[in-house]
């Protein structure tokens, strides 16, 4: 193995290709409700 990455599909990558996403925070801090009823997340 060379100690250069390949970068053979990187120069194909086409960003225009992507779709466009609005990013929601997942990993949320459990609520006050969620451990009153006892809810592991």
């Amino acid at each position: 193995m060379s100690d250069k990455p390949d970068l053979s599909e990187v120069e194909k990558f086409d960003r225009s290709k992507l779709k466009k996403t609005n990013t929601k925070e997942k990993n949320t801090l459990p609520s006050k409700e969620s451990k009153s009823w006892g809810l592991s997340i």
